[in-house]
C-alpha cells in the first residue's frame, strides 16, 4: 500500500524550494539579468 503523505510533503518541499530560487532572481533590485515581461507573460534574461 502506497501513502501519500510522505511523497506529498516531499512534492510541496520541492516546490518551495524551487519557487524561492524563482523569486530571489527575479526580486533582486541590483540583478538585471532576470525578469519578467509582462506582455510575453514569461521569464526574460
Amino acid at each position: 500500500m502506497l501513502k501519500a503523505k510522505p511523497n506529498l510533503e516531499s512534492r510541496i518541499g520541492t516546490l518551495k524550494r524551487d519557487w524561492a530560487i524563482v523569486y530571489d532572481m527575479l526580486s533582486r533590485k541590483d540583478n538585471s539579468d532576470f525578469g519578467w515581461d509582462e506582455h510575453k507573460q514569461l521569464i526574460v534574461t
